[in-house]
C-alpha cells in the first residue's frame, strides 16, 4: 500500500493522535526518528499539503484513511485455569481488579481509537458476557463451541471472516496505557517490549521482522496479546488458522503460532515497540493477589 513512507505515517499517525502536540514538540517523541529525519519528513509533508501551521489538514487525515484499524477481535472463550478460584464462577476476563472488569480496559482503548466494529469470542460461562453489553452496546458475540475442546486456534478460526483490517487482542490484558492501542496502523504487527533475556514467549528478530517466536530468548521482544492484521494479511491469515486447524495436531496450538511459526513464510510482522509498564499480564491467581490486595483473604 500506499502513498505514505513509514516516516510519513509516524509523524503524521503522532499529530493525529496526540491533541497538545505541535511540530516545534516532536523531538524525541516518535521512537527511531531523530530529529534531522522529523525535520525532513515535515518538509514532504509541507509540500504534499498534508501539514500547514504546523497542523495536520484535511488532505492529511485522508491521506491516513487506508491505515484506519476498522475492527476488533477480542479473544475471551478460555478458562483461565491459573485463576483458580476466582475463575471457578467467572470468566477471566470480566475478573475485576480494583474494581473494574479486566476486558474494560481494553474495550475503552479500542473505542477510543475510534474502532466501532467489535467481535468478542466467547465460549467458559458465555452467558455472562452479556453483562457487557449494557456499558457496550456495539460487541457482537461469536460463540466457539469448541473452546474446552482446543487451544484458542479455535476461536481465531471461528472469528475468520473479521480479521482484515483488525486488531486481535486476549481479553485478559490489564491495560495501564491506553494509547497501545491506536487509530492507525502502518502494516501488520505484534505488540512487544524489548528484553535481553526473557523467559516468557517472546520475538526473535531478522531485517526487521519477526523471524521466530518461542519461550525465552535473549535479544527478543517480550510478546504482548494485542496484534494487528492489514487487509492482505488477514484474509491471509483467516485461510492459514482453518488449514491448519483441520489438520493433525492443529487443534492443539495457539493461534498466534500459525502465522508466526506454522506458515511463518507467508508473512511479513513487525513488532510494535512498547513500555513494559504499559500492559500488565495476570497470569495466576498469586499475581493477582499482589495487584489487588482485596484478593488477599
Amino acid at each position: 500500500m500506499s502513498e505514505l513512507t513509514r516516516e510519513q505515517f509516524e509523524v503524521l499517525d503522532y499529530l493525529c493522535e496526540e491533541p497538545e502536540a505541535t511540530v516545534d514538540s516532536l523531538s524525541g517523541k516518535i521512537r527511531k526518528m531523530d530529529d534531522g529525519v522529523i525535520a525532513k519528513t515535515l518538509s514532504e509533508l509541507c509540500e504534499k499539503g498534508y501539514i500547514t501551521d504546523g497542523a495536520v489538514t484535511k488532505e492529511g487525515r485522508s491521506a491516513m484513511e487506508p491505515y484506519r484499524v476498522k475492527r476488533a477481535v477480542f479473544l475471551a472463550a478460555g478458562f483461565g485455569s491459573r485463576l483458580v478460584p476466582v475463575t471457578l464462577n467467572t470468566p477471566k476476563p470480566l475478573v475485576r481488579v480494583h474494581g473494574k472488569r479486566i476486558i474494560d480496559g481494553l474495550l475503552d482503548a479500542v473505542i477510543a481509537a475510534g474502532i466501532e466494529e467489535i467481535y468478542l469470542v466467547r465460549g467458559y460461562l458465555a452467558e455472562q458476557f452479556d453483562q457487557l453489553l449494557y456499558k457496550y452496546p456495539m460487541i457482537q458475540f461469536i460463540d466457539n463451541p469448541a473452546y474446552c475442546e482446543t487451544n484458542n486456534i479455535s476461536s481465531a478460526v471461528c472469528a475468520g471472516t473479521h480479521l482484515e483490517n483488525a486488531y486481535i487482542l486476549e481479553s485478559d490484558l490489564l491495560v495501564r496505557n491506553p494509547k497501545v492501542v491506536r487509530k492507525y496502523q502502518y502494516c501488520s504487527n505484534f505488540l512487544g517490549f524489548y528484553r535481553e533475556v526473557s523467559d516468557d514467549w517472546c520475538f526473535l528478530m531478522k531485517d526487521g521482522y519477526i523471524a521466530e517466536q518461542k519461550i525465552g530468548g535473549e535479544d527478543c521482544y517480550q510478546e504482548f496479546g494485542i496484534s494487528y492484521w492489514d487487509g492482505e494479511s488477514g484474509r491471509r491469515l483467516a485461510e492459514d488458522l482453518k488449514s491448519t486447524f483441520e489438520q493433525p495436531g492443529g487443534r492443539d496450538i495457539f493461534w498466534d503460532q500459525v502465522p508466526l511459526n506454522v506458515c511463518r513464510d507467508r508473512y511479513r510482522v513487525e513488532v510494535r515497540e512498547c513500555d513494559g509498564s504499559d500492559i500488565v499480564e495476570i497470569d495466576t491467581f498469586a499475581e493477582l493477589k499482589e495487584i489487588d490486595k482485596t484478593y488477599d483473604v
